[in-house]
């Protein structure tokens, strides 16, 4: 019989990414890269443990932005054709390796998974959605939902209304997509501020995840520390991230993903075949980018790109098969000792970046595939467990003040608010100032409600933490400086033309139709609490 819970959580969130006003944007393959990559690898492994009767149970956030990408048909369609760019690539590459026996190897492993990615495709009609929450119906996935373009709150907390749309329009979006309302929520960048639960009780959450350290400077300290959840003051219960699981899978310096054997993610075939040859299926202005298609595997700590040896699918699989059991055998060792400690059963809450498994860690979907397996077959010391049935379970629970965290560098705030991104703030608190005075008026005609309703849209957009994020990373930084200017100042045109009573119906429908986000969002929930 299990004497304590496993509970794995992954995060899948793309920050909103849709150019119809261009024939092509690279930002949109980020979308591309985590279907092929990350969720149908997911949906498809899903599908084989169902098949072989493992009654796997896995938590993961779906956050508004990915669904409404997931399901527009502009981005299927542009999708439809990237897959079909990396199929003949892939198929390209088996011809023109025909004397070149590893490579050619490789090239059919690739050649055979955009295959099976496109059938997986196309048996939910370009509909992933619909196919993560199959899962859902039969108690194998919890979806959860997240803020509604994931914005950070703590950094929005003085406007509790614009806190407050981020909920809201998030909870309305989950249910007008699932059919019911969500029981938890994957806090933006697990960012956490005291009194935050108050919004969250309201909204009709039951739970929400935060870092360990947010758990563990409690007041009053919890008993059991991050292997059990406190509840609030207002019923809404707090899990913590556990470091211990979390370092094995993460950690830059003894995480699995640094195994020699795994394949190299720097690597790819876009930079490193002739330019002739490559030149069709790179940046349309001829600029190299990755493809997807990369032969080499990580082979041993600080080498050189030109120092990385060949990779072998077959060799990653034992690897990841033989790392998966290691994580069971710790969970194991850990769960026994905090049983014997705690006198009750714990729950190890481990949350990671859905994209971590597939795009960033290649062989990530086969070690989940191989520990789901593990765990039900191999061992009888914990269960896999969702964070609902959990509580359900177990409905009496210390109850404490979490404190003030996120997952961030340093535990707090600064990633998001530092040299890099810190003028963007004062403009975010102009624009909400200005949506909340929207939000007391009452629109004349259709026109004017929606432009109140697309200047609520704007705000969202611009709020989203990514765009704050990319600054502090140094990556893709003027795309995430344009995406926040845009935003801003389609908001405070919008803004004058509702104060002026004279809106530009055309411009209105061109912006409309580029931010097509929550089409049944009312500007009305920026009215005061």
């Amino acid at each position: 019989m299990a004497i304590g819970y496993l509970a794995l959580v992954l995060h899948a969130h793309l920050p909103f990414v849709r150019h119809p006003e261009s024939d092509y944007v690279l930002e949109e393959e980020w979308l591309f890269e985590a279907i092929t990559e990350t969720y149908v690898p997911l949906i498809q492994m899903f599908e084989g443990l169902k098949r072989d009767g493992v009654d796997f149970k896995i938590t993961m956030s779906m956050t508004p932005p990915l669904i409404s990408m997931l399901r527009d048909p502009l981005l299927q369609e542009r999708y439809d054709q990237h897959l079909a760019k990396l199929e003949e690539l892939a198929e390209l590459e088996v011809e023109h390796n025909t004397y070149n026996g590893h490579i050619r190897y490789l090239a059919e492993h690739y050649a055979q998974e955009f295959n099976r990615v496109r059938q997986t495709w196309e048996n939910y009609d370009r509909d992933l959605v619909k196919a993560f929450k199959q899962f859902q119906d039969t108690n194998n996935l919890e979806i959860i939902t997240c803020g509604a373009t994931h914005g950070y709150l703590p950094l929005m907390k003085m406007y509790p209304q614009a806190v407050w749309a981020q909920l809201q329009v998030a909870c309305e979006h989950y249910e007008q997509t699932f059919g019911r309302p969500p029981k938890g929520i994957w806090l933006p960048e697990c960012a956490y501020y005291e009194g935050l639960e108050r919004m969250l009780a309201d909204a009709g959450l039951r739970y929400f995840i935060t870092d360990g350290h947010g758990i563990l400077y409690a007041r009053p300290r919890p008993r059991f520390g991050t292997y059990a959840p406190v509840f609030t003051e207002t019923g809404v219960a707090a899990f913590g991230r556990d470091h211990e699981s979390s370092q094995q899978v993460w950690s830059s310096e003894v995480g699995y993903p640094g195994a020699p054997e795994y394949r190299e993610f720097y690597k790819d075939l876009g930079w490193e075949a002739d330019y002739e040859y490559i030149k069709p299926y790179i940046m349309p202005n001829g600029q190299r980018k990755n493809t997807g298609i990369k032969y080499h595997k990580i082979t041993g700590r600080g080498l050189g790109l030109g120092d990385k040896q060949l990779y072998d699918p077959y060799w990653a699989r034992e690897k990841a098969a033989e790392h998966a059991a290691n994580f069971m055998f710790n969970r194991e060792n850990q769960i026994r000792y905090l049983h014997h400690l705690m006198q009750r059963p714990p729950i190890v809450v481990s949350p990671y970046d859905a994209e971590l498994y597939g795009h960033w860690w290649y062989e990530g979907p086969w070690f989940l595939d191989f520990l789901f397996r593990k765990v039900w077959f191999d061992q009888d010391t914990f269960a896999m467990t969702h964070l609902a049935d959990y509580l359900r379970a177990h409905p009496t629970q210390q109850v404490c003040r979490p404190s003030q965290s996120s997952w961030g560098y340093k535990g707090f705030h600064e990633y998001w608010l530092n040299d890099t991104n810190a003028w963007i703030y004062p403009h975010l608190h102009k624009a909400a100032e200005r949506m909340i005075e929207l939000a007391k008026g009452e629109p004349w005609d259709e026109l004017s409600w929606r432009a109140l309703n697309q200047a609520a849209r704007e705000l969202l957009l611009a709020q989203s933490s990514d765009w704050a994020f990319i600054m502090r990373t140094g990556t893709m930084v003027p795309y995430a400086v344009r995406r926040t200017r845009s935003h801003l100042m389609r908001f405070h045109k919008l803004y004058d033309d509702i104060k002026s009573q004279k809106i530009d119906a055309g411009w209105l429908e061109k912006v409309e139709a580029i931010d097509n986000i929550f089409p049944h969002i009312n500007y009305r929930v920026y009215r005061p609490l």
